[in-house]
């Protein structure tokens, strides 16, 4: 009631509504330990080894200062938890009981874990009395057996000693809202301690909100780089989503050193895909214009991004390159490639002072002043029309006929660009699941601005998409969110159509049915001339599907852009989630998808892309 009234403990504490010495359970001084971070949203499927801290949880929602969802799944929970983070930037606390619930979780954690997101998980563990086998502990182990297996996945804390909560908390603060990297944190709070009683406990000793920041990299290393790229030749700026918020500054950048700009899947909107400079996708998959640009650099500038193994072709992506200049607040991303200048700092800052370190060289040197495009520039440019010349005939094709369907059905590439144009229009939120549905969108978009493209092609984990929505619902400022998901992606987390209703989402589920996992289809067609186990020949009525949810409203997408068109104007218009179903085209015209322009260590293709990797100058 104190903190309700006040607003948070502090004032609570300070204005003298409540004494800082609270006798509490360890449950109830881990939720005040939250709010004291600003952390109120807790996303749950509570289970035996959580009852207690459940209970916790109830007094302080019925007190109106947290939020509790619950939810069907643990997969389900961790990927909403992760959607509302990278949208909003709003924390959320997954929780769930040891067991089969808590491996879920910790797998969906791949999503937080890859795409640097920070979420909380607790986890209700096994007692500390090792009393015999508990229910869903792992046997035969000893003690602490998920707390070994968890700490491989992230950082764990495993509440033992219930006086140790202080330092739990702020570890997990500390992981969760890292300033380079948020990472998820895995809190284990064994069924027997969270009912323990912490007498005359200080709440002073809660740790709040921590602000953690970086600062610039080293002035020194920032002029070296700056005469370095002053006289570097056929320069390609590779951008990862560790560079979101400084497109401006790369546009810069990119003009002063007469450069180019090649995007991850992640990055896109960072700096617009209007601008002539930005080459589009460059990777395994792709595009004409963004592999030219890293097939022809001469020097590699890479800006916030992993150098993940599609992203630069398994490391065969730059074969011309001998020298890299690698911004990055990771010491050990920064130093990924041979022959590098690593600027170890917020990248931001480091490349305002770089641009003004340039200009004032370029300055000092009139010379180097450039009045016409360079060379570099015209033939990027020259892929780049021939790219946007090749996507638009391949959008062009809307049908093709296939063979499962018996007809003419649209393609993945014309659906997804007609949904992309409807979710740019109407300011929602784009969400991509994995596979075929993915690659596709990530090569033919076009994305101007950050903020509602969202491409989780860091896990690549299916079924993320479709729970994504769901953040739309119960984020402080809701939003609609679009999930474009694949048939067999979106049956890996169904139960969405449950928790939509229940949290009162307004969003839409767009499944582009080709029966298949498409992305391996195609990918064993590449290699080996057949597919093999990655498809089924069994209908499914996803539109009588949703309808038999109440709440939810399943609209057929059809077999034209007409159809496809007014199913997705009717979902935009519906009070609730919607599931618009389209079948789509698999086959063999190179029409029906937008293609491949890179390698990949993987398969028949090892021997050769190896043989490139020893080659690799940097």
């Amino acid at each position: 009631m104190a903190i309700r009234t006040v607003g948070n403990i502090d004032k609570a504490i300070s204005g003298g509504a409540m004494s800082s010495i609270q006798t509490v359970s360890v449950s109830e001084a881990l939720v005040l330990g939250l709010l004291a971070q600003g952390v109120n949203k807790f996303f749950v499927v509570l289970g035996h080894g959580t009852t207690d801290l459940g209970e916790a949880l109830r007094h302080y929602q019925d007190e109106g200062l947290i939020t509790v969802t619950p939810f069907r799944n643990e997969i389900e929970a961790t990927h909403a938890a992760s959607a509302l983070r990278w949208v909003t930037g709003e924390q959320v606390v997954v929780v769930t009981s040891i067991g089969p619930g808590a491996l879920q979780a910790a797998a969906a954690s791949l999503v937080a874990s890859s795409d640097g997101l920070g979420v909380w998980f607790i986890f209700g563990d096994e007692t500390t009395h090792d009393e015999g086998d508990n229910m869903q502990q792992i046997s035969g182990n000893g003690q602490a057996a998920y707390f070994r297996m968890l700490s491989v996945l992230g950082s764990t804390y495993l509440l033992h000693t219930p006086e140790a909560l202080t330092s739990a908390l702020r570890k997990g603060a500390i992981t969760t809202n890292h300033p380079s990297r948020q990472q998820p944190f895995f809190l284990l709070l064994p069924i027997n301690v969270q009912p323990k009683i912490l007498e005359n406990f200080d709440l002073n000793r809660l740790p709040n909100a921590l602000d953690l920041t970086i600062g610039m990299s080293n002035i020194d290393l920032i002029k070296t780089t700056a005469h370095s790229l002053m006289s570097s030749k056929n320069v390609a700026i590779k951008v990862g989503r560790g560079a979101a918020g400084c497109g401006v500054e790369l546009a810069a950048l990119a003009e002063l050193i007469d450069a180019v700009l090649v995007m991850s899947p992640s990055s896109l909107g960072i700096v617009p895909s209007s601008y002539e400079r930005q080459m589009g996708i460059g990777g395994t998959k792709g595009t004409i214009s963004g592999n030219f640009a890293m097939a022809n650099a001469q020097t590699l500038v890479v800006a916030g991004s992993r150098a993940v193994c599609q992203s630069d072709c398994s490391r065969t992506g730059y074969p011309h390159v001998e020298s890299v200049i690698n911004f990055n607040t990771n010491a050990s991303d920064a130093q990924h490639y041979n022959n590098t200048i690593a600027l170890i700092g917020d990248l931001k800052q480091t490349l305002v002072e770089l641009i003004t370190t340039i200009q004032d060289m370029k300055t000092e040197s009139p010379e180097t002043l450039q009045s016409k495009p360079s060379q570099w520039l015209t033939q990027c440019l020259a892929k780049k029309v021939e790219w946007r010349a090749r996507r638009s005939e391949i959008i062009s094709r809307e049908t093709l006929d296939d063979a499962v369907w018996k007809r003419n059905v649209l393609t993945q590439p014309f659906a997804i660009s007609e949904t992309l144009d409807w979710i740019s229009a109407n300011g929602f939120k784009a969400f991509f699941d994995a596979g075929d549905v993915q690659a596709n969108g990530f090569q033919l978009a076009d994305v101007e601005t950050e903020g509602w493209y969202f491409s989780e092609s860091g896990a690549s984990y299916m079924g993320f998409a479709s729970s994504a929505v769901i953040a739309g619902g119960l984020a402080n400022e809701k939003f609609y969110g679009v999930a474009l998901t694949g048939d067999g992606s979106f049956m890996m987390n169904p139960q969405v159509l449950i928790d939509a209703v229940h949290t009162g989402t307004k969003g839409c589920i767009v499944i582009l049915d080709n029966r298949r996992m498409g992305a391996i289809s195609s990918l064993q067609l590449d290699q080996y001339g057949n597919d093999f186990a990655t498809s089924d020949m069994v209908a499914v009525d996803y539109v009588s599907m949703a309808n038999s949810f109440a709440g939810v409203q399943g609209i057929f997408g059809g077999y034209s852009a007409a159809d496809l068109r007014s199913a997705l104007h009717a979902a935009g218009k519906y009070d609730g989630l919607s599931v618009v179903h389209v079948p789509i085209y698999f086959g063999s015209d190179p029409d029906g998808g937008m293609g491949s322009y890179g390698r990949w260590n993987v398969g028949p293709w090892v021997a050769e892309a190896e043989k490139l990797i020893a080659k690799a100058r940097i």
